[in-house]
């Protein structure tokens, strides 16, 4: 079984700075893709940004120059550094992760449980 622990929301005020950190844990055989997905009230479930296992990034237009995603691979951990905060950036913020648990034959995606960022004055 494999558990990914998000930590790093919170309210921080327009223009402000967070950082998120999830931590990948269990039978873990290898990682291809971490990423991190967020969902504002009343909208569906959208990618900010995913790191693949040779590090190419990619990211939504809308965090472009704000954000950086970062992989820590030796911890099995990715972070969100997010800058330049707006309250349109208000949402739970999703870890996600494609990996191998036991097998090389077999993927599977795993989900946090979600973090709040609240983006306010």
């Amino acid at each position: 079984q494999v558990q990914l622990v998000e930590s790093g929301g919170g309210l921080v005020q327009p223009g402000g700075s967070l950082r998120l950190s999830c931590a990948a844990s269990g039978t873990i055989l290898s990682i291809n893709a971490m990423g991190w997905y967020r969902q504002a009230p009343g909208k569906q479930r959208e990618l900010v940004a995913v790191i693949v296992s040779g590090g190419r990034t990619n990211y939504a237009d809308s965090v472009k120059g704000r954000f950086t995603i970062s992989r820590d691979n030796a911890k099995n951990t990715v972070y969100l550094q997010m800058t330049s905060l707006k309250p349109e950036d208000t949402a739970v913020y999703y870890c996600n992760a494609d990996l191998r648990t036991t097998s090389w034959n077999t993927r599977y995606v795993y989900w946090g449980q979600g973090t709040q960022v609240t983006v306010s004055s």
